[in-house]
Formats: C-alpha cells, structure tokens, sequence
C-alpha cells in the first residue's frame, strides 16, 4: 500500500516517473528488502546503494542478461541516483566468482597523473599545504571507473554496451526525485567561493544559485550527454574525445594535473584474487592495490585458531580476539602493501598463509590488550582515508556472482565538476602517502609502496569479497567506509560462519572498529551492552563511540536450494536489495 505522504511526494515528479515509482513501490513487498528480513529471490538479485539503481539492474538480469551485464547497468545508474559515490569520476575493484568456480578481479583503481610528484602536497616547511591533497583540482585522480567497467565487460559480459548504459542515460535525462542527502550537499555547495566549484553549482542548486527541494525532479543534461558519449563509444567516449578534452580543459584553467595523455593512457587491469580458507570456506577477494582482500584473510587466519562461537558474539572476549586480529593486520598493510606494479616485492602470500596467523596468534595475549606501537616499522605513514564509497552485490540467474566496489573518495569526491560534462570528480590523490617517513601515534605511518609516483594507483581499503563453498559462490559482501571496509566484511563473514546469522541480520548487526593505529577500539554508540563494554576495557582497550560503520550490502546463496537471499544494510538511506 503506498502511504498518503509517499503521494503528495509523487505529485512533485513529472508523470512518466511517477509511473515508474508506482510499479516500484507497489512491487516491492514482493521483491524488495525491509528490515532484517533478507529479500528471498529464485533467480537473480541486485543489492545496492539505491532502489532506482537496483532495479535497473534486475531488469538486465530478467532480460537474459548476467552478473557482469547488471554490474554495469547498475553502476552507471549508481552515477546519476548516488552521486556521493556514485560515479563515472572514480575508480574502484570488481572480483567475480562465476558458478563454474571461475574467478578474476578487475582494478579500476584512480592513478597519479603524470606530473605528479612525491612532495606535490608540501609546503616548505615539509606540512600539507592547505589541505591540498583532499581539495581543490590537484586532488583529483586520473578516473578509471569507464575503463574498469568496459574491461570487465569486454571479457565476461554478454549484452550490448549500449543497451547497459542507456537506462542512465535516460534517469539523468528524464530526471529523478532529488533527496534530502543532496540537499544537505548543495546547501553547503552553494557557499563554496572558489570558482572551481562554479560548474557543480550548476548542476545541484536550481538556476546555479537555490537548493532543489527533496523530492523534487531533478534533471542531469551534460551527465546524460557524457553518458550517451560512453554508450556509444564505448571507453572512448571518455577517455578520448568531447570529455577528454573537456576535463583537461578544466584542468588546465583551474590548476590541475591531469591531461588528455593522461586519459588516453589509462588502463584497467584484470588481477588473479587473493585467496583464503576459513573453516571449510573459500575467500575471494582483491589483491593490491586494494589492501582488503589481504588484510581479512590474515585476519580470519588469526581467528580460525578461536572458538569464536563459543566465545559468544560481540560479548567482551569475542570484541578482544578480533580486536588483536585486525591490530595485527592493519600493522602488516601499513608497511608492507602498495601498487603491485610499483611494488615487485609485495609479500601477500606470506601475509595470507597460515603459518603467518599462526605466528601472530601465539602472540595474542588473551588477558590483556597489545600495545600498538608507532615504532614497530620503520618509517610509516597512515593517510586518512574518507568513508564516502558505495558497493553493490549481484547474482544472476545461472548462479555467477559479482562484487564491486567503487568510490570518489570522500562524500561527492573532491566537489568539483568540469564544465560542461556534469558528473564529479574523485579526490582519490589523498589516499596517497603526503608526508613520507613521519609516524607518530595519531596514525600517522608513512611507507615508501604508497608513495606518490606518475600513472601509479594509491592504496586502498576496499574489499569486494565472494565466499564460496564447494566452489560455488555462498557470500557475496562488501561495503563503503574508508579503512572500516575491512572490518566491516570481516564481521559479516564471521556473522554467517560462526554465529549461524542470516544475510539480513549479519549485515544489521552492531560493528566495532580497530586499524592499529591510532590504538583505540570505536564502537557504533548503539548496539553494546554497558558491561561488555566495561569488561573490554578492563583489559586494557581505550573505547571511542561513533555513528554508523559501513553499509553492507550482501547477498547469500542457499547451498541446498539455491535461493538468493539479499541484504542491504539499513545504515543506508535508499539502498534496496531487489531480485526475481
């Protein structure tokens, strides 16, 4: 039943969306998420960060289309209806797990331009200048979301690209209901003075200068004509060509970096996953430069040797354990992980064996916290890492499995739209080391693989995982939040393992935080007992209180019947798991 106020708001949208809206909404107690009740689904099913979005992608699927085909449609689609993370202005990861056991990643990780320098970010006196590294045009990195998404399709699609990208192409140009989070953004968009910010001004406040009321529709025209360039040249449309030209345009008038040679070089590149086991399960997930992949297997490799069922979820004993795991995981991708073409050396088969956990859990005092030392490596450096990312889960209706994982960083990127192409841009340039060799307790760690280099890709926590069991895919997750990503996976995982959770309630339950440095534990303020929490930190662990950690969207596989069960976390606004 569709409530009056959901009406009166429908009165605000133009008529041929308003009928689409009504075919959502009256579908979805059929079809879509609610609560903790995982949406069930025989065929194929879509977990993302927008209703809109996943629909579309569902559609691919119902048209005979596969796991990879709904990524894309999804992922552009994200790009008009999410614009926080959403994008074609980013970069990110995709592993896929087919049903025949057949598993790859695809990195679309941003790149350094190439004029850029080790101490591009450093004023004299060797401090961040301004702030420059997360804002402005010199925070920007070389996109690679287009070329990502048409490399991924390129090998395992099998519709038409045009056809994939069309639907938004269509919601940018018929227009969608504007939401309250947008209006947030272009609130405080529309006191920005510097004139790099002019462009963006134009596409999210009415006439340049007022706030679109939520709920009201708002039309994107340059995104849908950059769209429409990708759909019907393909990565060309992007990389070269009317927004090549465009965005170096902007570049050069406003300070940037990045040129045409820049685009036109870009590469996606296809990886071998990273590979665990974990209690008669496998782990599938992204190599470097994502450090995630690595950091959950060595994690679940230090937990594997814990009865954590017995142990009890979230009790005091349970939080310590995991606690000493992800400390001792988040040291190793501090020192030692980087952009594997920059890094020959990389030691992820040593970080992800079982003799390295077993080496590391002999050290786990369970009586008393560890000390998370800034002088344990040498020269270490920490960058903060913004928690604005957006992930989405597939399965389509032969059972082949995509997770991705894709981001502009922080919250709408680095804010910045280049004239006359209408989609915004990363600041991707500050997940990069800025200060090299300064540690101190605060977190800040400086290591020579995430140095700044030309075409090189910043480290990232992103962890697009697939469990599998008898090589099939059981557990597709993932999920946004800068370096709590990691953990955040992790504790799903372990909610469905070891605790017997469905996919809904291992997604809604409460999460806890830990990254070695800076040594703290930070707790979602809703969700832990008061004596949990009071025998935790009797053991010697310093608490920090926050909002929400991630917004988990998953998907799990019923290994007997084969149904689809979707969950997409509530943490997120209009996120929507939707299948058939």
């Amino acid at each position: 039943m569709v409530s009056p106020s959901t009406l009166r708001t429908m009165k605000r949208i133009t008529a041929p969306l308003v009928l689409a809206l009504i075919s959502i909404l009256v579908s979805a107690p059929l079809f879509a998420q609610s609560g903790r009740i995982p949406t069930p689904a025989k065929h194929g099913i879509v977990t993302g960060a927008h209703y809109l979005a996943s629909e579309i992608g569902v559609q691919v699927l119902k048209d005979g289309g596969n796991a990879v085909d709904a990524a894309v449609a999804t992922a552009f689609a994200l790009a008009v209806t999410h614009p926080s993370a959403g994008n074609v202005g980013g970069g990110g990861f995709l592993v896929s797990l087919g049903a025949d056991g057949a598993a790859t990643t695809f990195d679309f990780r941003e790149k350094a331009p190439l004029a850029a320098t080790m101490d591009m970010y450093l004023d004299e006196s060797g401090e961040i200048l301004e702030t420059s590294n997360h804002e402005g045009p010199l925070a920007v990195g070389v996109p690679g979301t287009v070329a990502g998404l048409w490399l991924a399709h390129s090998k395992l699609g099998s519709r038409q690209w045009r056809e994939l990208v069309q639907p938004a192409v269509a919601l940018a140009d018929n227009g969608i209901p504007f939401s309250w989070a947008d209006q947030r953004f272009a609130e405080g968009l529309r006191a920005e003075e510097k004139p790099w910010y002019d462009a963006a001004k134009g596409v999210f406040l009415r006439d340049g200068k007022s706030p679109y009321e939520p709920g009201e529709t708002w039309r994107q025209p340059e995104l849908a004509a950059t769209l429409a360039r990708i759909r019907d040249a393909g990565r060309d449309g992007f990389y070269k060509g009317k927004t090549a030209a465009l965005l170096a345009k902007f570049m050069r008038q406003q300070g940037g970096l990045i040129t045409e040679e820049d685009l036109a070089r870009y590469q996606a590149v296809e990886r071998e996953p990273v590979r665990g086991t974990y209690r008669g399960y496998d782990v599938v997930s992204m190599p470097p430069p994502s450090s995630g992949g690595v950091a959950v297997i060595e994690m679940l490799n230090i937990l594997e040797g814990f009865d954590l069922g017995e142990a009890g979820h979230n009790s005091a004993r349970y939080i310590h354990l995991l606690t000493e795991a992800m400390r001792r995981a988040f040291a190793d991708r501090a020192h030692f992980m980087g952009d594997p073409d920059f890094n020959s050396d990389l030691p992820v088969a040593r970080l992800t064996s079982k003799e390295h956990a077993r080496a590391l859990r002999g050290r786990i005092d369970l009586l008393g916290a560890s000390p998370s030392d800034p002088q344990a490596f040498d020269s270490i450096y920490l960058p903060a890492e913004s928690e604005e990312t957006t992930h989405l889960a597939i399965v389509d209706t032969t059972g082949n499995a995509v997770s991705l994982t894709y981001t502009l960083e922080e919250s709408y990127g680095s804010r910045i739209v280049a004239e006359g192409l209408g989609f915004l841009l990363n600041n991707e340039m500050g997940d990069f080391n800025a200060i090299p060799g300064r540690t101190d307790d605060s977190g800040r760690i400086g290591t020579p693989p995430n140095l700044i280099a030309p075409e090189k890709r910043m480290l990232s926590s992103m962890t697009p995982t697939i469990v599998a069991k008898n090589g099939k895919p059981f557990l597709v997750i993932g999920s946004p939040g800068g370096r709590t990503i990691i953990n955040t996976v992790l504790q799903v995982i372990l909610n469905v393992i070891d605790h017997g959770m469905n996919v809904g309630e291992a997604v809604e339950a409460p999460r806890f935080h830990h990254q070695w440095l800076p040594d703290q534990t930070r707790f979602e303020r809703h969700g832990f007992s008061a004596d949990t929490l009071r025998l935790y930190g009797l053991l010697g662990h310093e608490i920090s209180f926050r909002g929400s950690l991630g917004q988990a969207n998953g998907i799990l596989i019923d290994p007997e019947s084969g149904l689809r069960h979707g969950a997409a976390d509530s943490r997120g606004f209009n996120a929507k798991a939707v299948g058939y």
